[in-house]
């Protein structure tokens, strides 16, 4: 059967009338495959677009983790600048952009592979899309070389902790000091298992390993450095995908809280990614419902030179926004939620004074209902600056600047 793309939705599928849904295909090329209820396998490219490229990764048909390698650079940014529009459009919002800034390949510096023992030794990589199916890649054009070198230690570690039958998680991070290893899934460890992994971990040179909850090895504080700050997060902990993504973010919150700033409020505050930077130029109060990675933020602040005052609160903000007292005497606010965005600390927000909002969004759908909040409570959308760090993906991430009218 025979379909014209007409769009592509959100997460990447093209959309043919129908609706019928293809994968890896793009707006106005003619398709053919076999038609499985609503989807079309088995996909055959009668008349390619104008944007459609070579993959840059030999993975790029099998493996998962990346869903727009077939597309050019250009059309991506334009697509996921278009989702953002479409978010706020769907608000009754509209906003000024800000070119795009998208990482590079190779620049990935914290991601999560998927690993099952075999006869051989391991298999380490992603899923494939819609599959249980584990794909090997090494070859990835995604992953920081310095990641890409832990795969000898994550074979290791696969022999020692994985199955043939189940498979394991490891989440895998670049720090100052080594690559940071998390566990998750695998064998019960008993005292041997734990001595070869500790030996593994000084072997390949990670700077930590931790198996669940434990940490097995400590050779080096994992530190990322946040402007003057060194910080050790705890193990999993939230990080900017990329040092690049981190960068742009960065700088956008400083242009949107340009000007006189006395004191900042950051909310969601994690490690310090805003928080420490900020502190250069004015005191923060840095908010994060996690005390490891509130200790982790306030350490590193305390351990560094030139910072104005950080004070840190651990709090839920979901349950226990801060309230229209507490935000009194602030110059601004930088609030970088999670998905689901901050419906109850928005609420607030939009009834407070706070001259300047500087928003961090990794869902354009939460971001746009919650921009709806605080545009009707007074504040004007100045603009927008869209960052893709999850190069070849469907995530978008972004900030935007919020003033008093």
């Amino acid at each position: 059967m025979t379909f014209t793309i007409l769009r592509l939705g959100h997460l990447g599928d093209g959309v043919a009338e129908g609706p019928v849904y293809a994968t890896q295909v793009l707006p106005g090329e003619v398709v053919d495959g076999q038609l499985s209820g609503d989807r079309l396998t088995d996909i055959r490219i009668v008349t390619p677009s104008p944007d459609r490229v070579r993959p840059p990764c030999a993975h790029a048909r099998t493996c998962g983790g990346c869903l727009m390698q077939h597309a050019s650079d250009a059309f991506v940014a334009d697509w996921k600048v278009g989702i953002v529009r479409g978010a706020l459009a769907g608000q009754g919002l509209q906003a000024d952009f800000r070119p795009i800034v998208t990482s590079p390949p190779r620049s990935r510096r914290r991601a999560t592979l998927t690993a099952r023992k075999t006869k051989a030794g391991a298999l380490i990589g992603f899923h494939a899309r819609g599959s249980d199916l584990l794909v090997d890649v090494p070859q990835c054009q995604l992953l920081h070389a310095d990641l890409m070198a832990t795969l000898p230690a994550l074979t290791a570690l696969t022999r020692v902790v994985g199955s043939r039958t189940t498979e394991i998680g490891f989440q895998i991070t670049r720090t100052l000091a080594g690559p940071d290893v998390v566990i998750t899934g695998g064998k019960d460890l008993d005292g041997g298992a734990r001595l070869d992994m500790a030996r593994m971990a000084e072997t390949f040179g990670l700077s930590r390993l931790t198996c669940g909850d434990e940490v097995i090895a400590l050779r080096a504080a994992p530190m990322q450095r946040f402007g003057r700050a060194l910080v050790a997060p705890p193990p999993g902990a939230f990080l900017q995908a990329t040092e690049d993504g981190e960068r742009a973010l960065l700088r956008s919150v400083s242009d949107a809280l340009a000007g006189p700033m006395r004191r900042v409020a950051d909310l969601f505050a994690g490690v310090g990614t805003f928080a420490l930077p900020l502190s250069e130029r004015a005191e923060v109060h840095a908010v994060e419902g996690d005390p490891a990675m509130v200790a982790a933020l306030e350490k590193g602040w305390r351990g560094a030179e030139g910072l104005k005052r950080v004070s840190t609160e651990a709090r839920d903000l979901f349950r226990r926004p801060l309230e229209l007292d507490e935000l009194r005497g602030f110059d601004g606010v930088v609030i970088d939620p999670p998905r689901a965005g901050a419906e109850a600390q928005t609420a607030v927000l939009a009834k407070s004074r706070v001259p300047v909002i500087a928003a961090v969004s990794c869902n354009p759908v939460t971001f746009a209902r919650d921009a709806r909040v605080l545009v009707a409570g007074g504040y004007r959308l100045d603009w927008v600056q869209v960052v893709d760090q999850f190069r070849w993906s469907s995530h978008v991430e972004l900030v935007a600047r919020f003033s008093r009218n």
